[in-house]
């Protein structure tokens, strides 16, 4: 079967989990999981706020002892007294059964529950867990992720269709057997939790591996078996550019063959990193193939030899950064301001053409070029500045904030933005701040 391409989207049931609804039709959610104690109240809530500022639609957190169940209708309260009402969901491993059920509020604060059906038991017990964490999410009105993945898969089942291949000689390889069993597992776990009382409008399907080529097969023919909603990931991707190259590799081609509901990108962070670049690549993925738009896009070039400055650099990145420390006010306030087009070009060769096809473009001298920066609003030359660096930062960001405020219109009700960072100061430019030549 050959699937659609990314306006045909695979038909799915639509979860409501808290505010927003995953599949149906609705826009392609992005979510993101704390690497805090949970235990922590202080620092996952304010991990939390981080991360739905950058984009997360969907925070998930470690729900695995006591402490942390004891935490969660705590951090839930924090999250709503600062405005901030992005769902969040506890991730149970081995014990959800038990805190679950000790621990009511926390099963009442949550707006869903990941359960891995691999590790939720063994044997009669498996089954008998795993319905408990049903039940519960059916008497709390809550949905659930049910979330295989390669590490922690049934062994049974997987002992089980080994042994068969090996009786009936079908001549199938271990991964082969391996990513049958993850779509069987899930398949399987869906119908234990619908017999359990929930309904298929409760429940979300992942199946997760670390392999490109392994997780767009497993998918493929999980979209073919079931309408339930599809959580995307590649999970253990890895760091730095690897995790980045192997999620984008792997969930664009599903998400071009129209397959997903909600993505996340798992991204290893550096010690001390900053977790919100997960998300931050959630939003790029999904940009990139035109399907959803978060944040104004910034174009810059390479660098050639024709661009020994690194000027050009320098202002790209500090553009990047002002957007990102800018754009929970904007998004506050403007509507549509998620598709304004930045370019940032290091030399003449392409500078001017895509300044004029941005919004708002910039083209800094390269090697020889007569030192003056044509900008263009859409389109059209609109000034020329040259200075320092600092000048011509200060200037490019006071027209991307004029062009904003001008452009875009204000909402009559400004949506409810938690913990706004601050903005800055709004620069004016001057001919006594920066040289301006017509």
């Amino acid at each position: 079967m050959k699937f659609p391409m990314l306006q045909n989207r695979h038909r799915t049931v639509g979860v409501k989990v808290g505010k927003v609804q995953v599949g149906g039709g609705a826009p392609i959610v992005v979510q993101s999981m704390t690497n805090t104690d949970t235990a922590d109240v202080a620092s996952t809530t304010q991990q939390c706020l981080e991360l739905a500022q950058a984009g997360s639609e969907l925070v998930r957190v470690t729900v695995n002892i006591p402490e942390a169940a004891a935490a969660v209708p705590e951090i839930k309260k924090r999250l709503l007294d600062s405005g901030c009402d992005v769902p969040v969901i506890g991730d149970f491993h081995y014990n959800g059964h038990v805190l679950l059920t000790k621990y009511p509020d926390c099963a009442r604060s949550l707006d869903k529950y990941r359960i891995n059906p691999g590790n939720v038991g063994h044997g009669q017990r498996r089954d008998e867990q795993f319905a408990t964490i049903c039940k519960v999410a059916r008497d709390n009105g809550k949905p659930v992720r049910i979330g295989v993945n390669g590490g922690s898969l049934n062994q049974e089942l997987v002992m089980q269709r080994m042994q068969e291949n090996t009786d009936k000689d079908l001549g199938k390889t271990s991964e082969d057997i391996i990513n049958e069993c993850m779509v069987l597992s899930a398949l399987q776990s869906t119908e234990l939790a619908i017999e359990s009382g929930l309904r298929k409008d409760q429940i979300i399907i992942s199946c997760k591996v670390s392999r490109p080529r392994d997780l767009i097969e497993i998918y493929r023919n999980l979209a073919l078996k079931t309408d339930q909603p599809l959580h995307l990931g590649l999970t253990e991707a890895g760091m730095g550019a690897k995790g980045l190259v192997w999620s984008a590799a792997s969930m664009g081609v599903l998400l071009s063959d129209g397959i997903g509901d909600t993505v996340r990108v798992s991204l290893t962070p550096r010690p001390g990193g900053d977790r919100r670049d997960e998300v931050y690549a959630a939003c790029e993925l999904l940009q990139s193939l035109g399907l959803r738009s978060f944040t104004p896009s910034v174009t810059a070039c390479p660098g050639c030899g024709r661009t020994t400055s690194s000027t050009f650099q320098e202002l790209a990145e500090s553009i990047q950064g002002y957007i990102r420390e800018k754009m929970p006010e904007w998004k506050q306030n403007y509507e549509g301001v998620e598709e304004l087009k930045l370019a940032v070009m290091g030399c003449i060769v392409n500078g001017p053409g895509e300044s004029k096809a941005s919004n708002i473009g910039i083209s800094l001298p390269g090697t020889g070029e007569s030192p003056r920066c044509p900008v263009y609003i859409d389109g059209q030359k609109f000034t020329t500045l040259e200075g320092t660096y600092d000048e011509l930062s200060a200037a490019f960001q006071a027209l991307v904030n004029d062009y904003v405020a001008t452009k875009y219109p204000k909402r009559e009700m400004p949506l409810p933005v938690s913990a706004v960072p601050p903005s800055g100061d709004h620069v004016t430019v001057t001919k006594r701040s920066l040289r301006i030549l017509a």
